[in-house]
Order: structure tokens, then C-alpha cells, then sequence
């Protein structure tokens, strides 16, 4: 069996599973996520604890069941604790500012950048302007935001500027030396 998908999910007491079918629904202190089971995978819900079943060992169904298992466990984390993730701006004069639903970023472009923020996700750039936090119950959003963002200007190797995740490191490369 699949290391990871034979694990049972333990889910605290404060949140509530509701499974029809191939539907499963999640619901925390912090919000409501759902999700529609693959089509061979199936789930129980017992004495507080989640178990993910596969009906064959074919390798398709196999790592399905695996994913299926991580799936679920994120939506549980999700609505408990949330998701976050943190980039930095390493730059002269680089800075994001959040006006509303709107995140803009002068990130050495003669225009600003202008993301509109999705109403699940929480996009903040206190306490300082080179800091974005995006927060969220949905992990895939929180990643796909943060990869979008980061997106616009990636960090480059000679100077280190750009937008970098807070804990990524980035590797240095030496610049050009002088013909001898």
C-alpha cells in the first residue's frame, strides 16, 4: 500500500466532515473547503479520523491514493490553522502597496504591476513595504498567488534583486572581471 495514503487523517474536534458520495466537505473555525474524491478512490469518516481506500494496486490508483490522502489533510490544516506564505523585495525602490482588493508592485518597471486579489485570499504588505503576506485557507490558491506574484520579477544571480520567497536562497554568481 501507499505509504502516505494508508495513513488515517486525525481530525480535531472543532471541525466538522460532511462526505456524500465522492463529495467531501471540510468545515473549520476558519472556513469551508470541498472537494470532489477521484473516481476509484474512496474515504470513511470514523471515531474522528478520515481513512482513504484504493480498490486495486494498478499503479494510476496507487499514487491517486496518496494524493488523495495529502489532499484532504491540507484542507483539514487548512481550515484550522490557514496557509501562509511570505515574499520579499530586494530592490532599490522596490515596494508593494495594497489598496483594497488591489495589490500593486513597483518592482523596476517604468509602470507599477497591478494584481486584483482573489476574495478567498488575504494579501497584506505590513509591516513594511518590501514584505507581502498572503494568507489563506486553501493551499493551492495561497501557492499559485505567491507563484504569481513572484512571477513578475524572479530574482536574479548577480545582484540577488527581484521578488524572492522570505526563506529561498539564491544562489550568487560573480560578475564579469576585467580582460587581463
Amino acid at each position: 500500500m501507499s505509504r502516505i495514503g494508508r495513513k488515517p487523517i486525525t481530525v480535531p474536534s472543532t471541525v466538522q466532515i460532511n462526505l456524500n458520495g465522492s463529495k467531501l466537505s471540510v468545515k473549520g473555525p476558519k472556513g469551508e473547503l470541498s472537494r470532489d474524491l477521484p473516481a476509484p478512490i474512496s474515504a470513511a469518516f470514523d471515531n474522528g479520523e478520515i481513512v482513504v481506500t484504493r480498490p486495486d494496486d494498478t499503479k494510476r490508483n496507487k499514487a491517486l491514493h496518496g494524493l488523495t490522502r495529502a489532499l484532504i489533510q491540507n484542507m483539514v490544516i487548512g481550515v484550522t490553522e490557514g496557509y501562509q506564505k511570505t515574499l520579499k523585495l530586494v530592490g532599490v525602490g522596490y515596494r508593494a502597496e495594497v489598496k483594497g482588493s488591489v495589490l500593486i508592485l513597483n518592482v523596476g518597471f517604468s509602470h507599477p504591476i497591478v494584481f486584483s486579489t482573489l476574495p478567498e485570499l488575504t494579501i497584506s504588505s505590513k509591516p513594511k513595504e518590501n514584505t507581502i503576506t498572503i494568507e489563506g485557507i486553501d493551499k493551492q490558491l495561497v501557492g499559485e498567488a505567491a507563484a504569481k506574484i513572484r512571477a513578475v520579477r524572479p530574482p536574479e544571480p548577480y545582484k540577488g534583486k527581484g521578488i524572492k520567497y522570505i526563506d529561498e536562497y539564491i544562489k550568487r554568481k560573480a560578475g564579469k572581471t576585467a580582460g587581463a
